[in-house]
């Protein structure tokens, strides 16, 4: 009995090796002899950019927007990024969690929400958050690949 189900495992994982390794990746046009299913080049990626919806008040809620070009069909897909700039993190804003989702419509968000500033008696003075984007599997990296915004006193 255990010896069945060990040789009906071994086939079980043959016939999927075997089905695995003959299916080809396409990509809409012939390979040539420089393309090889084993070599993915970034051209075949989407493309991911970045842009800031604007500078933000204290207190109030930022966003960063993701676009992905072309989106995936079936699904999305999950990208990398740092975060830098002058505001501090758990300071001027709710710190920010890599990577972001971006959705079947191509499209996603990095939300940023401020907090009030425990300086006001040294000033009031403008903080940047810059997000900037980080390579990762199954896409590329545009231009822009970072964004800025301000947040205001």
């Amino acid at each position: 009995m255990k010896r069945e189900i060990i040789s009906k495992s071994l086939l079980s994982l043959g016939l999927a090796f075997v089905l695995g390794s003959t299916i080809t990746p396409v990509h809409g046009d012939s390979l040539t002899s420089a393309d090889s299913p084993t070599s993915l080049q970034p051209e075949k990626f989407a493309v991911i950019t970045i842009h800031s919806t604007g500078d933000v008040t204290r207190g109030k809620t930022g966003s960063f927007v993701l676009n992905m070009n072309p989106p995936v069909m079936l699904g999305g897909t999950y990208v990398n990024f740092s975060v830098s700039g002058t505001a501090s993190p758990g300071v001027d804003y709710v710190p920010l969690v890599s990577p972001a989702y971006i959705g079947q419509s191509g499209y996603g968000v990095i939300l940023v929400q401020t907090l009030p500033d425990p300086r006001a008696s040294s000033g009031r003075q403008s903080y940047s958050v810059v997000v900037t984007l980080e390579p990762g599997p199954g896409y590329a990296v545009g231009q822009p690949k970072s964004a800025q915004m301000m947040i205001k006193p």
